[in-house]
């Protein structure tokens, strides 16, 4: 029984954070491309905030390897 916890636990770690991530992703997204439709020279800036939200999904995967591993 503790084995499925930890599984359950390590999935809900990586699984809320990619929700997470892709909500700021989409709500940024949406964001960016009506910016650079105006300034297009702020292409590099959208980029970068585009990936910025990526960093949740990785330390969601680094706690669920924690939980796992550890």
């Amino acid at each position: 029984m503790e084995k499925v916890l930890l599984g359950f636990a390590a999935a809900l770690a990586i699984g809320l954070s990619a929700l997470a991530t892709a909500l700021a992703q989409s709500r940024i997204g949406s964001a960016g491309a009506g910016t650079l439709a105006e300034k297009p020279e702020l292409t590099g800036t959208i980029i970068i905030l585009l990936a910025i939200p990526e960093t949740m999904v990785i330390l969601g995967f680094v706690v669920a390897a924690m939980i796992l591993y550890l």
